[in-house]
């Protein structure tokens, strides 16, 4: 299976790693059974923008590397656009994805919007 250099440096370097202690939107996709677990945290401002976001996912390196590159693509991001995003857009940024690893960028897609949803219910975990 090959992967694209920027997934492998989304892999071996990520950026956002790890819990925002003042996120005010979390989602969390994914299940053990399948292997790849997604949490995103979101920091919103009183405008609805992404000031910042960060994960922390369980799974293989296509799994964290969809992780890295969408939190990177959101934030400075309203809300209404990063709910937008599509998992198409985030392996069109990484260069491509192998077939059997595209479910990794739907997680992705799935868990910002689930942060969303969480933020709009203005609930946090």
């Amino acid at each position: 299976m090959d992967y694209t250099d920027k997934v492998m440096e989304n892999f071996q370097n990520p950026k956002h790693v790890g819990e925002l202690s003042d996120a005010n939107g979390v989602g969390q996709v994914g299940s053990p059974a399948c292997g790849d677990i997604m949490k995103i945290f979101l920091k919103i401002d009183d405008d609805g923008i992404i000031q910042d976001a960060s994960f922390k996912t369980f799974g293989c390196g296509a799994a964290i590397a969809s992780s890295s590159m969408a939190t990177d693509m959101i934030i400075g991001m309203n809300i209404e656009e990063a709910a937008k995003l599509k998992n198409s857009e985030v392996v069109e940024a990484l260069g491509g994805l192998p077939n059997e690893k595209i479910h990794c960028s739907v997680l992705a897609a799935e868990a910002i919007q689930a942060a969303i949803d969480d933020y709009k219910k203005g609930a946090t975990a």
